[in-house]
C-alpha cells in the first residue's frame, strides 16, 4: 500500500508539472498572436503559475461545485455518520472527511481533496434511500481507500486540468470565429494563429482529456474495492452496493466528462465499462474479483481454524502426557 501511495503522489506532482508546461506554452503563442512582444514570455509565466497553484489548492472545491453539492448535517444523516466513524478507526485515518450531499436521484458516490487532511465524501440523496446499511458501509469504505491511498489527490487535480483543457479549447475556438486582436495589420498574422491552436486545440482536448483520466489506471479501482472489503471485512456489502447502482436506470443530472472518472460506478447510464477508453473497469469483472477474494478468505479462515484445533489438541495431549 506505500508503495501504491508514493506512486500517486509522483504521478500527482508529475501531470502538475506536465499541465505547467502545458499552459505556459499556450499562453505564451496567445501573446504571440496578440504582438505582445519580449513580455509574451513573462505574461505566459504568470498566467500558467497562478492557474496550475489554483487548479492543485482548489481543485476539490471546484469538483464539489461543479457536481453542486452542499454539506451534510449529522442530524439529516446520522446513518452516514455513524457509519464514516467507524470506518475513520478500522481504516486508520488521523482525521475524518467531511461529507456532502448531491440531490439526485442515482445512487452513487465520490471522494475528493488534495490531501486525507482536507479529504471529502460526497454522496448523492439516491444513494441513502436506496442501500442498505452494509452496503452503503461498503461505498464509504470504498472512498475511504482512496483518500488513504491518494488518489483523491490525482483524480481531483486531472479532473480540474481536464476542464481547463476542455475549457481553453471553446475558447480559443470562438476567439477564432469572433476576431482576435483590434489591429487591422495584425489581423490577419494573429487570427492564423488563434485559428490554428484553436484547431488543435479542439481535435486534442479530448484525447488529451481521456489520457489524463486513464492515467489514474482501472486498478485503483480494483485496489480500492480490495482495501475497502479489509476495512468492513464483509465482501457482501460492496457486490450488492455495486449491483444496485449499476443497475439504476437514473442518469445523474451533474455528470459531466471531466468527473466521470471520480465516481464509484461510471455515471453515465448505457455507456460500456469494458471499452478500451472507459474510466472505470466493468462491473462484471469488479464483482467477480470480489466474490474470488470472499473465497479465498474462507479457505484462509478454514485453514486457520483447522490450526487452531490442530494446535489446541497437541497442547491437550503434551498436558496429558506429561
Amino acid at each position: 500500500m506505500f508503495e501504491d501511495i508514493k506512486r500517486n503522489k509522483i504521478k500527482s506532482w508529475f501531470i502538475v508539472l506536465l499541465f505547467l508546461v502545458f499552459i505556459s506554452l499556450i499562453f505564451y503563442y496567445i501573446c504571440m498572436a496578440l504582438d505582445l512582444g519580449t513580455m509574451s514570455i513573462i505574461i505566459a509565466l504568470i498566467f500558467s503559475i497562478a492557474s496550475t497553484w489554483g487548479s492543485y489548492y482548489y481543485s476539490d472545491k471546484i469538483v464539489l461545485r461543479l457536481n453542486k453539492a452542499r454539506p451534510a448535517t449529522k442530524e439529516e444523516n446520522l446513518r452516514l455518520v455513524n457509519i464514516l466513524d467507524a470506518l475513520v478507526v478500522s481504516s486508520g485515518l488521523s482525521c475524518t472527511p467531511k461529507l456532502y450531499i448531491i440531490e439526485d436521484a442515482q445512487p452513487n458516490a465520490f471522494a475528493t481533496g488534495r490531501n486525507p487532511e482536507n479529504a471529502v465524501i460526497c454522496v448523492t440523496t439516491g444513494l441513502l434511500d436506496k442501500l442498505e446499511y452494509y452496503e452503503l458501509e461498503g461505498v464509504i469504505a470504498h472512498e475511504m481507500a482512496h483518500i488513504k491511498n491518494y488518489d483523491i489527490r490525482l483524480s481531483a487535480v486531472v479532473s480540474v486540468m481536464v476542464g481547463f483543457v476542455v475549457m481553453l479549447s471553446d475558447w480559443f475556438t470562438r476567439l477564432t470565429f469572433w476576431g482576435g486582436t483590434k489591429d487591422k495589420d495584425n489581423d490577419s498574422k494573429g487570427n492564423s494563429i488563434l485559428m490554428l491552436v484553436g484547431f488543435i486545440f479542439l481535435i486534442l482536448s479530448p484525447i488529451f482529456g481521456k489520457l489524463m483520466q486513464l492515467a489514474l489506471s482501472r486498478k485503483r479501482e480494483f485496489l480500492a474495492d480490495a482495501t475497502a472489503i479489509e476495512f468492513t471485512r464483509n465482501p457482501d456489502g460492496l457486490i450488492s452496493a455495486l449491483q444496485k447502482i449499476s443497475n439504476d436506470p437514473n442518469q445523474l443530472n451533474v455528470a459531466n466528462n471531466a468527473t466521470e472518472n471520480m465516481y464509484i460506478v461510471n455515471p453515465f447510464r448505457g455507456k460500456k465499462s469494458s471499452t478500451l477508453w472507459s474510466t472505470h473497469p466493468s462491473i462484471e469483472n469488479r464483482i467477480e474479483s470480489h466474490k474470488k477474494f470472499k473465497i479465498e478468505s474462507k479457505v484462509k479462515s478454514t485453514n486457520f481454524k483447522k490450526f487452531g484445533t490442530f494446535l489446541c489438541l497437541y497442547v491437550i495431549v503434551s498436558h496429558i502426557i506429561s
